[in-house]
């Protein structure tokens, strides 16, 4: 047996199962190679789900975790710390917002804007506590907790766990009039990823999203952006959002906030709105611990300093070109913006993808039909080049 094999083994018999990954382990990373533990290499072309948009184990994400693993790395909130106002600073400036409420995962800080917009709604609009209303989409994804599964029209991810939380309404994506036609007086905020990734890479027609901020503008609710996966400059923009000159009420944030390194998320936005909370009223023990933070900020130096929009964004276009040249035909659409790219077939994808996987390039299928592929925006030109004459070798074998 492999050391592969061994501790695939030894995951699958004490973990509970509810992942079912790829036979594949890595342990360690460099830019956007990996390797298993018996030296095989791979292009890595999911980046974590966009976790690791500044590729693996960056060399200055590295130095700022180790500087400040020997100055401290936690105090709960309890206590200030000396890096979480700059933390604030920096993701300020770089969302346009006047506020952050700093938490670690991605799924914390959609509850966290969920619970930032029912309050808002009571506070501010005047709602009457128990009856605010929130419009989702059809085919989002936002996490795994209760309330959040709650408004997701997956039957995998609800199965069995009700009784659900109430207070959400789905409107199909994509459709501003559909949104229109749910908002009551009740109505405190309407959220949507720009693009929606677990859905498929799915991007909604051209205005839809300046459509949607005129609506939540004339009808008084809050556009809450889900932008914890194309946020960063993974679509070729800072946030996804940009992509129409669209500037939401909350940005909900996390993945490549952590460089690929700590985990850290947040939501963003102005004093109106964050100004509802007062002490005791949401919190988190790690949220906003000093490690993270220093990662963080020096992630979003780096965004800046070397233009990850503007690189993700030309490398997109030339990986997407090369993948709309395959010749196969299962293929039926190839879609992206940025490195943010959706193949989908008219077959199971999962056979396709283990033979990329066996060839030497990580991907993962979504939605059974649609491989998406999401290298780290450090990839290079001719990594792109080696990578594709796998994933070339795969479809056109």
């Amino acid at each position: 047996m492999t050391k592969t094999q061994q501790i695939i083994e030894k995951t699958n018999r004490l973990g509970a199962h509810n992942y079912h990954p790829k036979e594949v382990v890595i342990e360690r990373a460099s830019g956007v190679m990996a390797y298993d533990p018996d030296g095989k290499e791979y292009f890595d072309m999911l980046s974590a789900y966009s976790a690791l948009n500044f590729g693996h184990c960056h060399p200055e994400i590295v130095q700022a975790a180790a500087d400040q693993l020997g100055k401290v790395t936690l105090t709960s909130r309890a206590f200030h710390n000396a890096v979480l106002g700059d933390f604030y600073e920096k993701l300020c400036a770089l969302t346009g917002k006047s506020m952050i409420l700093p938490m670690n995962t991605g799924a914390e800080a959609v509850e966290t804007a969920l619970k930032t917009a029912r309050r808002w709604g009571v506070d501010v609009k005047g709602v009457e506590d128990g009856k605010q209303e929130i419009i989702v989409c059809e085919n989002n994804f936002h996490g795994r907790t209760i309330a959040i599964i709650s408004m997701s029209t997956d039957p995998v991810a609800r199965r069995a766990y009700g009784p659900y939380v109430s207070g959400f309404k789905v409107v199909k994506y994509g459709d501003a009039a559909a949104l229109e036609d749910a908002i009551t007086e009740n109505t405190v905020a309407f959220l949507a990823e720009p693009i929606q990734g677990e859905a498929g890479v799915i991007i909604p027609p051209a205005g839809y999203l300046k459509k949607v901020r005129e609506i939540c503008t004339k009808r008084g609710i809050l556009f809450i952006a889900d932008e914890v996966q194309t946020g960063f400059a993974r679509t070729g923009k800072m946030f996804a959002c940009g992509h129409e000159g669209v500037e939401p009420d909350i940005y909900v944030l996390g993945k490549a906030l952590g460089g690929g390194v700590c985990a850290i998320s947040a939501v963003a936005a102005d004093s109106s709105i964050l100004g509802v909370f007062e002490p005791g009223s949401h919190g988190s023990t790690f949220g906003g611990n000093p490690l993270a933070c220093s990662v963080s900020i020096k992630a979003m130096e780096i965004l800046e300093r070397d233009g990850y929009p503007a690189m993700a964004a030309e490398k997109g276009e030339y990986f997407i070109s090369k993948l709309r040249g395959l010749k196969n035909p299962a293929i039926v659409d190839i879609r992206g913006r940025g490195l943010l790219i959706g193949v989908e077939l008219s077959c199971d994808a999962a056979p396709y993808v283990k033979k990329m996987i066996e060839a030497g390039v990580l991907a993962k299928e979504t939605h059974e039909c649609v491989i998406r592929f999401a290298p780290p925006i450090v990839i290079s030109h001719e990594q792109i080049d080696k990578a594709f004459e796998k994933i070339a070798a795969v479809f056109e074998g």
